[in-house]
């Protein structure tokens, strides 16, 4: 099974979400959550992508908001934090770019993927060590953080580590019925960021080009927030 879920992903990677939720009916599943830093590693690890987000349109919508604002703002360094498996990546050009991941796997496939390019690099997460940049990115991030302790480790080093701005590419809501137990959790993030970083304002809020109508595939409940240091 795990082979053919490999094939799959490898051939339709946008079936991503698809096949791991096909995957959890086939087998019994692991009680969730193990942790979310445990789900994406073992995701990974199997060859999973990193959803339907960072493909087709969602990722071509992301790509023409990010290149045109680190063109417009001239930003020369960038930091992401849950690069993911590179996918989106390829479709933005960063003049420096370092992405930290929680998952050993798609760190190492991320780095075998861009070994020629070397504007590029990646480190696991616990390999920090007060890196700065002007630009740090969280791009469908926030809402796959189900633990709170991990939400509030995140969210501070993702201010910390910027000396400009912050875009954040999540939902924005408290509302989370239905994905109780799931590898979701919404957070209202923007009440977060007002609280304990008084010194960042929400310059803008861009809505999302395919808002969410109950598919998945075909609309996302993120939407840009773009945030910069006072």
């Amino acid at each position: 099974m795990k082979e053919i879920i490999k094939n799959v992903i490898k051939h339709f990677p946008l079936m991503g979400d698809v096949i791991w939720k096909l995957r959890s009916i086939v087998r019994k599943p692991k009680p969730f959550p193990p942790g979310s830093a445990a789900y994406w590693e073992d995701r990974y690890a199997a060859d999973g992508n990193s959803g339907a987000g960072s493909y087709g349109i969602f990722a071509s919508f992301k790509a023409d908001i990010l290149n045109d604002f680190v063109n417009t703002h001239d930003v020369k360094t960038v930091i992401e934090f849950g690069c993911g498996d590179g996918n989106q990546l390829g479709l933005v050009k960063y003049p420096v770019y370092t992405g930290f991941d929680v998952s050993s796997s798609v760190v190492s496939r991320c780095s075998e993927l861009y070994k020629s390019d070397t504007t590029k690099s990646f480190r696991l997460l616990g390999d920090y060590n007060g890196d700065k940049a002007e630009l740090v990115l969280s791009l469908d991030v926030i809402y796959h953080l189900v633990e709170d302790s991990v939400f509030e480790d995140y969210m501070r080093r993702l201010f910390s580590t910027s000396d400009r701005y912050v875009i954040i590419y999540s939902s924005d809501t408290d509302l989370n019925q239905g994905y109780e137990g799931t590898y979701i959790k919404h957070r209202k993030f923007t009440k977060w960021v007002k609280k304990n970083f008084k010194d960042w304002k929400l310059v803008k809020h861009i809505p999302n080009k395919y808002p969410y109508q109950g598919d998945y595939r075909t609309g996302s409940f993120a939407d840009f927030f773009i945030y910069e240091k006072s």
